[in-house]
Order: C-alpha cells, then structure tokens, then sequence
C-alpha cells in the first residue's frame, strides 16, 4: 500500500473476501466498496476502517499545509 492508500479486508454477502479502499484525493478522502456489492465488516473492520478514515483525513490536512 501506497502512502495515503489503506485497504481494509471485508467479505461480501455471499462470503466471498473483497476489499474496501480509503484514499486521498486531492484534499478529498474517498471510500472504494466492492463494485456492485455490500461490504460486511466485523468489529476488527470496523475499527480498522474508522482508523483509515482518520489517517486520510489527517493525510488531507497535510497536503494542504504543504
């Protein structure tokens, strides 16, 4: 994974494993979900997710002071 790039492992409703992504754009943080399917996360996930949207968010604030 790329600075600024976090993939956090999900499954989807079928069970199969997929990924959600989190990056930054620009001064933007974007959410990537699986194409076409909903992202089941566990409480593990869920942390890890809310930690990926905080580390982009603080990534934003970085390219701005820059």
């Amino acid at each position: 994974m790329s600075r600024g790039e976090w993939s956090i492992g999900c499954r989807d409703l079928a069970g199969r494993r997929r990924d959600v992504t989190v990056f930054v754009s620009n001064d933007k943080v974007v959410l990537v979900a699986p194409p076409g399917e909903a992202a089941v996360l566990g409480p593990l996930d869920v942390g890890r997710l809310r930690a990926a949207l905080r580390d982009a968010v603080v990534a934003t604030t970085d390219e701005e002071e820059h």
